[in-house]
C-alpha cells in the first residue's frame, strides 16, 4: 500500500514537473522583460524641469542640491541616461519611489536626458 502511494506521489510530481518545465519562461525572456526600454525622445528642458519641479524637488531640493534624496546637480558624470531612466522608473530602494504608473514614458525619458545633460 505504502509503495502504492510514494509511487502516486512521485507520478503526480514529475508531472507538475513537466507543467512547469514547457510553461514558465526562461531566463532570457525574463530578462527581456525585465529589461526597461527607453524610448526615443528629443531633449525638452522646459518640460523637464516642470516635471521636475513637480514631482521631485521635496525631495532633491529646488536647485537639485539633495534634501532627504542625494545631490542630482552632476548626476549625469555618473550615471548614463537609461541608468536614470531606469531608477526614475521603477525607483531604488525604499527612498526613491518609481515613477512608471504616475508620469508617461516618454516624460521619464525626457528628465532622465535632461539629468544627464548635468555634468
Amino acid at each position: 500500500m505504502q509503495k502504492w502511494v510514494m509511487s502516486g506521489l512521485f507520478f503526480v510530481a514529475c508531472a507538475l514537473a513537466l507543467v512547469l518545465l514547457f510553461t514558465l519562461p526562461g531566463k532570457e525572456q525574463v530578462a527581456q522583460e525585465n529589461k526597461t526600454q527607453m524610448p526615443e525622445v528629443t531633449l525638452n528642458a522646459e518640460q523637464a524641469e516642470t516635471v521636475v519641479k513637480a514631482n521631485c524637488i521635496s525631495c532633491h531640493g529646488d536647485q537639485l542640491e539633495g534634501l532627504a534624496g542625494p545631490n542630482l546637480q552632476n548626476i549625469g558624470a555618473t550615471m548614463s541616461t537609461e541608468q536614470l531612466y531606469k531608477v526614475i522608473s521603477k525607483g531604488k530602494g525604499s527612498m526613491m519611489p518609481g515613477f512608471k504608473d504616475k508620469l508617461q514614458d516618454e516624460e521619464i525619458a525626457n528628465v532622465a536626458l535632461w539629468l544627464a545633460e548635468k555634468k
